[in-house]
């Protein structure tokens, strides 16, 4: 009998599947953080690994059993990138003296798209603290929107939600801008009073300016008018990605699944958002995942062992 382990590598914590050749699933179990843009290969080579044995031991099993790990993880998404991760990685196993293993590396996205639909064709629309929308066609073509990073992209997110949320505070403070709840709860939730406070915490204490996008959705739900233009512009930019994707895949009815905190929590950009969507498509099915991210890899291990 054939192991598989399917890893999804974030950047709190890491989630492992054993399952074997059928797809069973044997055991989970979690670990570290491994971001490895963030952390370095080796840090992040020593949290797999460690994890790996982890589950293999919980499991009863070797790592002599195994035939292949798939790891998706952030940063991932450059195959430069991930191909520098895993000849590091494949270098760190023989190290170990660890032979006839196969290890492999996709970006977060992709496994979550496998694990959505169980393999088959579908889209995600991920919307966290940053987005991304992924799509596979019927005939196994992969297609990206969006994705482009804080600088020029991540529209709908809880980066460019909260940064909106912050450039209006800093405008209602000096009198550039309209009176907004925001420069109030910007005071209540994040002790921020004054402009200097808000560059201090912005440019000296690195302030976490996704954490900010609760705030702005919780503004727009009491109806404050320049945090409910806010969601009006996100939520209409999320919904342009469903555009630009369905004109890349013609399957039709057009599945679709929501990840990430900002779509899949109910708040009022994801009401807002879903609104949108079926008013202007009348052809998008949108449902629940299928299986997680970390079950997505195991689908993609299982399809290297075929290779």
């Amino acid at each position: 009998m054939q192991y598989v382990i399917g890893i999804d590598g974030g950047g709190t914590k890491t989630h492992a599947i054993l399952a074997d050749e059928t797809g069973k699933v044997i055991l989970e179990s979690f670990g570290g953080p491994s971001n490895f843009l963030m952390l370095g290969t080796q840090v992040v080579s020593d949290t797999i690994y460690n994890l790996i044995l982890q589950t293999l031991t919980e499991a009863n099993t070797s790592i002599n059993d195994l035939s292949t790990i798939l790891l998706g993880t952030t940063g991932a998404g450059r195959r430069t990138d991930a191909e520098r991760l895993e000849n590091d990685f494949n270098s760190y196993l023989q190290n170990k003296e660890v032979k006839n293993v196969k290890f492999f590396v996709e970006s977060d996205a992709r496994i979550a798209l496998e694990g959505a639909f169980s393999g088959k064709a579908g889209s995600i629309l991920i919307a966290g603290t940053g987005s991304i929308m992924f799509g596979k066609d019927s005939s196994d073509n992969v297609y990206r929107v969006g994705g482009f990073g804080r600088f020029i992209g991540d529209e709908g997110s809880g980066y460019s939600i909260g940064k909106k949320g912050l450039v209006a505070a800093s405008k209602c403070f000096d009198g550039r801008g309209r009176e907004t709840l925001l420069k109030q709860l910007l005071n209540e939730r994040c002790n921020i009073e004054s402009t200097d406070l808000l560059i201090t915490e912005i440019y000296k204490n690195n302030f976490d300016i996704a954490s900010f996008a609760p705030v702005v959705l919780e503004a727009a739900s009491k109806g404050d008018p320049v945090s409910v233009s806010i969601v009006e512009e996100e939520s209409s930019e999320l919904v342009l990605h469903i555009k630009a994707m369905k004109n890349k895949i013609s399957d039709r009815p057009f599945y679709l699944s929501l990840i990430g905190g900002i779509l899949s929590s109910e708040n009022i950009l994801s009401q807002k958002f879903i609104e949108k969507t079926v008013i202007e498509f009348d052809d998008v099915i949108i449902k629940e995942k299928d299986f997680s991210p970390a079950y997505g890899a195991i689908l993609m291990a299982l399809k290297k062992i075929e290779l």
